[in-house]
């Protein structure tokens, strides 16, 4: 069956399933709206033990990012991010499931060449350009706005 690129998008246009758009967006809403919640709760619980503010957020960050790495290792981030969508994906809770996740896909190939050299597979370049802008930013800032 040859197709030229026009009539296969055609083709794949008519066999796609419309998106329900208002569906995703709400769930996506609504679950990073519970995750967001969830980490001023503990901002709350934390500053009530007596943390200071910066101390308490990071202890709310690392709190956050442990719970979604351990819910990604016993499969349960992946359930719940199949039906809220990018609300799972938007905080800090996407970042260490796209650390942990390749990690556990390799771990087979043992510590070094598997878990070691797979962990940043994802997170790799979002970390790389990330710092590489915020160094170039801070050039910025230092030489055209000093003091």
């Amino acid at each position: 069956m040859d197709m030229t690129n026009q009539e296969y998008s055609r083709y794949v246009e008519q066999k796609a399933k419309p998106s329900p758009i208002w569906k995703n967006l709400t769930w996506a809403f609504c679950t990073g709206g519970l995750i967001c919640t969830g980490g001023q709760a503990l901002l709350n619980l934390y500053r009530g033990c007596g943390l200071s503010e910066g101390d308490a957020g990071t202890a709310v960050s690392v709190t956050i990012i442990f719970l979604a790495a351990l819910f990604t290792g016993l499969g349960w981030f992946d359930r719940l991010a199949k039906h809220a969508g990018a609300g799972t994906l938007v905080p800090i809770t996407g970042f260490a499931n796209a650390v942990v996740a390749p990690a556990l896909e390799f771990r087979s190939e043992g510590l070094v060449m598997g878990v070691g050299a797979r962990m940043f597979a994802i997170a790799g370049p979002v970390l790389a350009y990330g710092i590489s802008a915020a160094v170039l930013y801070g050039l910025v800032l230092c030489l055209f706005f000093p003091g």
